[in-house]
């Protein structure tokens, strides 16, 4: 099941984001994201938060901020049916594309995000940190259409 998310669930959300990600998102920072342009929806398994994506909206251009996936519920195709729903959701606002990046060694998302219709429009070198340094961000988009 997918529910629009408040602020209440920002704890939740970072516990799943430090065990699913290198370097994750503060608590701080996800907290930042229930503003007047961002959208939090969450994936629940029997009322348990087991992943969750969090949007942001400015006019026709929607970002991914972060999707992530607790690594217990991996393989369960819990971030495809994020995606998907974001879709949905974002063909009922004026947004014409999806952006997002994805660090270049996230191959799962990568190719997740090719099979939804991604396609990569550049790279922004040194991007994201790593243990050893630094790697690059894979800039994707989408276009928003009705299907």
């Amino acid at each position: 099941m997918i529910e629009l998310l408040t602020q209440a669930q920002a704890p939740a959300m970072a516990k799943i984001a430090i065990a699913a990600h290198s370097h994750p998102m503060s608590l701080a920072s996800i907290e930042s994201c229930f503003g007047r342009f961002y959208s939090c929806f969450g994936a629940y398994q029997e009322e348990v938060l087991v992943g969750f994506v969090i949007v942001h909206q400015l006019f026709e251009e929607s970002s991914i901020i972060d999707i992530c996936v607790d690594p217990s519920a991996q393989g369960q195709h819990i971030g495809q049916t994020l995606m998907d729903y974001i879709e949905a959701f974002l063909l009922t606002t004026e947004a014409e594309q999806i952006l997002l990046e994805v660090r270049q060694s996230n191959s799962a998302a990568l190719a997740l995000y090719r099979k939804l219709g991604f396609i990569e429009t550049g790279c922004r070198k040194g991007y994201y940190p790593t243990d050893a340094g630094v790697e690059d961000a894979i800039l994707m988009q989408k276009p928003i259409m009705a299907h």
